[in-house]
């Protein structure tokens, strides 16, 4: 068995995300790929340790360059030149070293997106895809809504929720598509 992860001191804290609308802005840049995602770690690697597969697309060469080849295998269902890097024996990415990322820099595209703000924001529990620490470091988070606009956006995410939650697939999926969605949601006047 590996050594425990290096988690936060107090694992029960809240942790302060800000503006639910500013965190909308920029988790939509990310999932459009224009940015990564502002993810204030610390020095959580829940979504590191979480048994989860990592996709790597044909394009992100700086990324593939930098994974031994060993360790990715052709991505099911998705065309030629689409790969998925594994996780180890213990549920953990190979590239996480002494409980950090050895490739930081050059991370997939996958990690460079991926928020677990994403659960509260859409009121989605990880933990029912069983991804314990991923639901526990998700739970922690705590957004404001100063102003209409916040209320809004959140009302129409949990919508998109609901009404895509039969097609949508497994929890991260839908929150996933809630978030790029919510806008066929937004109360018009």
């Amino acid at each position: 068995m590996t050594a425990p992860v290096p988690r936060d001191e107090d694992d029960s804290a809240t942790l302060p995300t800000g503006t639910f609308s500013s965190w909308m802005a920029g988790m939509q840049r990310a999932l459009r790929g224009e940015a990564a995602s502002d993810v204030p770690c610390g020095t959580c690697t829940a979504c590191c340790t979480a048994s989860q597969f990592i996709h790597v697309g044909p394009e992100e060469t700086d990324a593939l360059a930098h994974i031994p080849n060993e360790l990715v295998f052709p991505a099911p269902g998705l065309p030629d030149g689409h790969v998925v890097m594994g996780y180890d024996e213990h549920g953990c990415c190979p590239m996480l070293i002494d409980g950090a990322c050895s490739i930081y820099e050059h991370r997939p595209r996958t990690c460079r997106t991926y928020d677990c703000r994403i659960f509260p924001a859409t009121g989605l529990d990880p933990g029912l895809d069983d991804k314990p620490l991923i639901a526990a470091q998700a739970r922690r988070w705590r957004f404001t809504f100063p102003t209409e606009a916040d209320r809004e956006q959140r009302a129409a995410v949990q919508a998109a929720v609901t009404a895509l939650r039969d097609e949508a697939g497994d929890v991260t999926r839908l929150a996933v598509a809630a978030i790029e969605r919510h806008q066929a949601f937004l109360a018009r006047p």
